[in-house]
């Protein structure tokens, strides 16, 4: 089995910084985590610090009806090869932080997603060689503007709000990724309940197209896809995002601030 690793980007006082977590106890990290690191002889407590989204990646790649019975609820066809778009950086948004309902959005929809994190530069990479460019797995939150989508019919203004992309808690590898289970539970109640082996296009298979078409850098997000069960959520509704051996990511709905 797998040594698993998990890593974490968190801020404490003015200081941001990666760390390796173990149990509790973050290890602080020297370097860049993404190519040359080591430990330092700092520590923390999970208590101690501010966790932030896992990476900062410069795009986020995002995969649209990469489960048949989610294309099969939106009335939509399965496609004959990944259909992508792209959310920008300034939609992600930490663990606990607030999901912005804004006035603009009449239907506002939770999307439960295993993310992928690319460790190296990645152009026109091979399926079979698509691993070797992963530094690992995060959760994610494909927050959407339904009635946008549905109106719109290309999806940059619905997927591309602020706050429309939660990311972590967690930066995790050795993991299994081609099954992991994918799960959405709104103020507590299961909505969502899929997992990776019901994915149409695999992860190798994702990252080769994807990379075929632009350059992935490290940091860089693959979203792969949400299962069956999206639905609304509300102004003061929790929504919380479980990936079986990453964690659970939670966020709080709100309306904006005047």
């Amino acid at each position: 089995m797998a040594n698993i690793e998990k890593f974490v980007r968190c801020s404490a006082g003015k200081e941001t910084f990666y760390g390796r977590l173990e149990g509790e106890t973050i290890i602080a990290l020297k370097g860049d985590i993404f190519g040359s690191w080591e430990e330092s002889d700092r520590r923390f407590h999970l208590n101690e610090v501010k966790l932030l989204a896992p990476c900062q990646p410069s795009k986020a790649v995002c995969v649209g009806l990469n489960y048949r019975r989610h294309a099969a609820e939106l009335t939509m066809n399965v496609p004959e090869e990944p259909v992508i778009f792209i959310k920008p950086s300034t939609c992600i948004i930490n663990p606990g932080e607030e999901i912005i309902s804004w006035p603009m959005v009449e239907r506002l929809d939770y999307e439960a997603e295993l993310a992928v994190v690319i460790g190296r530069t990645a152009h026109n990479v091979k399926e079979e060689e698509a691993w070797e460019y992963i530094f690992g797995y995060t959760a994610g939150n494909d927050v959407t503007a339904r009635d946008l989508q549905q109106k719109d019919g290309q999806w940059t203004r619905a997927k591309g709000f602020d706050t429309f992309l939660p990311l972590g808690p967690y930066l995790v590898r050795g993991i299994n990724p081609p099954d992991l289970s994918v799960q959405s539970y709104l103020n507590g109640e299961l909505k969502q309940d899929g997992r990776t082996s019901q994915l149409i296009f695999s992860i190798p298979c994702l990252v080769s197209f994807i990379s075929q078409v632009m350059t992935l850098l490290p940091g860089d997000i693959i979203m792969t896809g949400t299962p069956e069960g999206v639905g609304p959520m509300q102004a003061g509704d929790t929504i919380e995002i479980r990936v079986e051996g990453i964690g659970s990511l939670v966020n709080r709905i709100a309306a904006p601030r005047r």
